[in-house]
């Protein structure tokens, strides 16, 4: 297997990775930490997959996806944290002032699991970012120690998994998911 990661500016693709298996639900699509509460719980059904369509088409993409050859088989969200709930959360600390950028949101398919994408998706996110003009990254994993995570909660990544990427915990949070406490961890490339 050889991975590569490409910006998501492929629409089909981020739909694969990100789109509900039912295109009238409204679910997923990476909504719930891009955008205010508000405006994700309006955006229903395929308006979910129209408000992605046009992230895809923008300049700087929503994302990065991994693929296998020509494969699409995993996706990381990145963006500015001034863009992004993250920049007024009462869970997440704001560390300074210095204008980072956030991955929040790690999936890899089916099939794929277990064979080392997502060690492929952070470093491409943060490679993507740098070259967007991010000075550093932050991520907000769980710290789950030796612990499983639950497949639906796992998409905020690991410790471990942001730890191989280079990245240290910079400070605890407030936030938990899928029972275990998320730290805030930063990588200044």
């Amino acid at each position: 297997m050889t991975i590569t990661i490409r910006p998501a500016h492929d629409f089909d693709d981020t739909a694969t990775m990100l789109g509900p298996k039912n295109p009238t639900s409204s679910v997923c699509f990476c909504l719930s930490h891009r955008i205010p509460a508000r405006v994700n719980r309006s955006l229903v059904g395929p308006e979910r997959g129209e408000f992605v369509r046009e992230l895809c088409a923008k300049k700087v993409a929503p994302g990065v996806l991994a693929y296998d050859g020509d494969e699409v088989v995993g996706w990381a969200a990145v963006a500015p944290k001034a863009d992004l709930p993250f920049a007024t959360s009462r869970k997440i600390p704001q560390l300074d002032d210095l204008p980072v950028w956030s991955i929040w949101c790690i999936r890899v398919r089916p099939g794929h699991r277990g064979r080392g994408v997502a060690r492929h998706l952070i470093p491409g996110a943060v490679d993507y970012a740098v070259a967007q003009g991010a000075p550093a990254l932050e991520g907000y994993p769980v710290d789950n120690g030796d612990e499983k995570v639950d497949l639906t909660m796992a998409y905020v990544g690991t410790r471990r998994l942001f730890e191989a990427a280079g990245f240290t915990v910079a400070s605890p949070t407030d936030s938990v998911s899928g029972g275990f406490p998320r730290v805030l961890m930063r990588l200044v490339p």
